[in-house]
């Protein structure tokens, strides 16, 4: 204990750049309780360092609240750093004209995104007490931060720090009763509580309380999660049959028309690998799925690309693909702009329906006051000229002898409680996406880890093809079924998963977190009002 408190200590008085170098440290560390190391063990040691930064922020010449911020602009920049880096792999896809933005897109992001993190720290201080409690003000507070960064300015919920607790998959059951929201509160509340062993008991009577009870709640939802999983085992659709197809194209490869024909040989070649011994290739499917943007030219404007998808499909087998589309125009118009969309094609080359990506990706698929960039040379990663189109909204498709489908391009699969349209339930999602942008690296992985917590969120499977990998079929209680490895080309085979009931966070979405959360900041409203009404310093 007298260890700990001299740890304690020392984070709490140190200043200037040691101050710096702390918050850095420990939130870069922080980033391995991510996808795929998924070490979140390693928050029971840097969480405490928040605290202990924000008992000390009362020293120097920025004392309080804007010490605090600091710390935890710090902090974030740290975390974000670590985290985020593969980012800057998308710019070396065309490095002649994107690699001196590198610098920008690993430290200026994060230093961005840190400014969260300085805000939620900012908040913490505001509500803080010298006791125990002062950790629910530090988990209102971030959860309160990341609750912003995933919404302002479009949002970027990317690591909110609730996904530390989606690994074990039965920690991550808890989603599906308070969502990632909640489960960011519980992670900053339970891998703080440490930092209570090092109080004066003069201030803090049982300072074993806080990891006790932490201990408890973690106990309590490995029980709840093991329990649901055992009670609802995977069940499958009848006579539904997939098919993805995994086809690892390099970048250069997928936005080059001259391989028009290459890419299509490729595509229906793999699409028709047996995969066994008994395995008839693609006449054994009902529904194959090719990932998002798939082609490097306008599906439907290309006939013969149509037909050769047409010649290849069996009856009875429908095509769910990523093409680029153009926008509705007169015969001869020079198309300057188009949707990022999702097809679903039958057996003889009819379009049956289609969906426009809603949630476009700033700077890949459109640059702020986009016209203004431009007329300052500058362009975005996807070098659509004038940036892609937004769909008008979210909705459900219908798949021939298959449930409804919600369809979901790259990132759209990201946003907790903002992916089923109110109203229509689908009995499953598909998530196309393209990650060969970040090479192989950990934000695959991550990506990944965010699908499936998705799908314990709503109860719904996820189907998901993509590029470069990784490519898997995901019950509704984000138990991966099948997988294609990250980096790999293949085929891969399954059943689809049934959905469950509604789940309570399907339901009621946020709304009992922030219960929870406004109660928490009145009980540390009304303490720090008393601890000053005691003289207890704050």
């Amino acid at each position: 204990m007298k260890t700990l408190r001299a740890i304690a200590s020392s984070i709490v008085l140190s200043w200037g750049w040691r101050r710096a170098l702390l918050a850095f440290v420990a939130g870069a560390l922080s980033a391995l309780a991510m996808a795929p190391f998924n070490a979140w063990p390693i928050l029971f040691l840097t969480i405490p360092v928040m605290v202990w930064l924000i008992d000390g922020a009362d020293a120097g010449r920025l004392g309080g609240i804007p010490a605090a911020a600091l710390s935890g602009w710090w902090f974030g920049f740290g975390y974000f750093v670590a985290g985020l880096y593969w980012i800057g792999y998308a710019l070396l896809v065309d490095a002649d004209t994107f690699a001196w933005l590198l610098p920008f897109a690993v430290m200026g992001l994060p230093a961005m995104l840190a400014l969260f993190m300085a805000v939620g720290f900012a908040l913490a201080r505001l509500l803080w007490t010298a006791d125990g409690f002062r950790i629910l003000s530090l988990a209102c507070a971030l959860t309160a931060s990341e609750w912003l960064r995933g919404h302002v300015l479009t949002g970027f919920p990317w690591n909110t720090l609730g996904y530390a607790l989606t690994e074990p998959l039965a920690l991550a059951q808890t989603a599906s009763l308070i969502g990632l929201w909640g489960l960011t509160f519980i992670a900053v509340a339970v891998f703080a509580s440490p930092a209570v062993l090092a109080d004066d008991r003069k201030v803090t009577r049982r300072p074993w309380l806080a990891l006790a009870l932490s201990a408890l709640v973690l106990v309590v939802m490995a029980a709840y999660g093991a329990i649901r999983l055992g009670n609802h085992p995977t069940q499958f659709v009848d006579k539904v049959k997939l098919r993805l197809m995994q086809p690892n194209l390099q970048q250069d490869v997928k936005f080059n028309y001259a391989a028009k024909q290459a890419v299509m040989d490729k595509y229906l070649s793999l699409s028709d690998r047996a995969t066994g011994p008994r395995s008839s290739g693609v006449r054994d499917t009902t529904i194959l799925i090719w990932p998002e943007s798939a082609f490097p030219f306008f599906l439907a404007r290309e006939a013969d690309a149509m037909a050769q998808i047409a010649n290849f499909l069996p009856q009875g087998t429908v095509l769910i693909t990523g093409a680029v589309r153009p926008p509705d125009q007169p015969a001869g118009t020079v198309v300057t702009r188009a949707y990022n969309s999702i097809y679903v094609i039958d057996h003889d080359g009819t379009i049956l329906s289609m969906y426009d990506k809603l949630h476009l990706v700033p700077f890949g698929e459109y640059l702020p006051f986009q016209s203004a960039m431009e007329k300052l040379g500058f362009v975005q990663i996807t070098k659509m000229r004038g940036g892609f189109i937004p769909g008008d909204r979210r909705r459900s498709m219908s798949v021939p002898n298959a449930p409804r489908m919600l369809p979901l391009i790259c990132y759209e699969a990201i946003f907790p409680g903002d992916i089923v349209p109110q109203g229509e339930r689908p009995g499953w999602i598909v998530n196309l996406t393209n990650d060969g942008w970040f090479g192989i690296s950990t934000g695959p992985y991550q990506h990944l880890q965010q699908t499936r917590v998705r799908a314990i969120e709503e109860g719904l499977p996820v189907v998901r093809a993509a590029n470069t990998g990784i490519s898997a079929v995901i019950d509704p209680l984000g138990r991966i079924v099948v997988h294609l490895a990250l980096g790999t080309e293949g085929v891969v085979d399954s059943a689809l998963p049934k959905p469950l009931s509604n789940t309570a966070f399907s339901r009621v979405h946020d709304v009992p977190v922030a219960i929870v959360v406004a109660l928490s900041v009145i009980f540390a409203i009304r303490r720090r009002t008393g601890s000053k009404m005691m003289n207890v310093p704050v």
